[in-house]
């Protein structure tokens, strides 16, 4: 009999392979120091050019507020903290981080905290399952992984959990669709494209993998969540993809929006 160990085994299996096939990391400390920003003949460029205009956005437009509303460090978990880049930066700024993942890969999980002078903790840990204390932190930031989740209600419901009652959530960079049927042809796609270049579906956790307006409303309903939508400038070819999508008769591209969720009953 399969066990919940043995599925999740089978990703990080699954998820290594993947990564360290997409030349994720390094063993150049500078390369962490510098990130998001990175040289152009990295791999992963493109990625890490939008992850900094993101970043960017974020201390200017979100940070800022939550720091300037405070006036003293802030307590933040990231959330899917990769090899914890984001930590390492807000850290820098003077706050308190606590760096959670599943992924102890020393390039690219967990274990690339090594390369960062700054101090913050890292914590091996389920979204859904956080080992720690309730009503703790000012802000839960979900970088590029709130998508991973497998039940944005229970994970949601966890973040909420360890939000103080002024507390916030962001979620940044995962795909957002207006419509779920946009979202579930990605998926379709996506799998078909790992299928061919790995052998598998790229499934092992059965992440949900996007969001879209209609789960937004459901998740405002059911767990007496506000949403604010901020929407980053990343340029004009990102700005037309949706046009060129529909001259080649192909399904709208992903929104990459600022989520910032407050919980009304906190």
């Amino acid at each position: 009999m399969t066990t919940t160990a043995d599925v999740r085994k089978r990703f990080l299996e699954d998820y290594r392979r993947i990564r360290h096939a997409e030349g994720r990391g390094s063993q150049d400390s500078e390369y962490y120091r510098a990130l998001p920003s990175c040289n152009r003949s990295d791999l992963n460029a493109g990625m890490w050019a939008m992850r900094a205009k993101t970043y960017s956005y974020f201390v200017r437009n979100v940070l800022a507020c939550f720091e300037k509303r405070s006036e003293a460090p802030l307590d933040v978990l990231d959330l899917g903290a990769g090899n914890c880049w984001l930590s390492h930066r807000l850290a820098l700024r003077g706050h308190r981080l606590v760096a959670v993942d599943i992924f102890n890969d020393e390039r690219d999980g967990l274990r690339a905290a090594r390369h960062y002078p700054a101090a913050f903790q890292a914590v091996e840990a389920d979204f859904d399952d956080l080992p720690l204390p309730s009503q703790r932190f000012d802000l839960a930031i979900f970088n590029a992984s709130f998508h991973y989740s497998v039940n944005y209600v229970r994970t949601l419901s966890e973040v909420r959990r360890c939000l103080r009652p002024s507390g916030s959530v962001v979620i940044l960079d995962s795909p957002i669709y207006r419509l779920r049927e946009h979202g579930m042809r990605m998926v379709e796609e996506k799998h078909a494209a790992f299928r061919k270049r790995y052998g598998f579906p790229s499934d092992s956790l059965s992440s949900i993998d996007f969001l879209d307006i209609g789960t937004l409303k459901q998740l405002q309903h059911t767990l007496h969540l506000d949403w604010q939508i901020l929407k980053p400038w990343y340029g004009w070819n990102w700005h037309l993809r949706p046009v060129k999508a529909f001259l080649r008769g192909r399904r709208p591209p992903s929104k990459f929006w600022i989520l910032i969720g407050t919980f009304r009953d906190l």
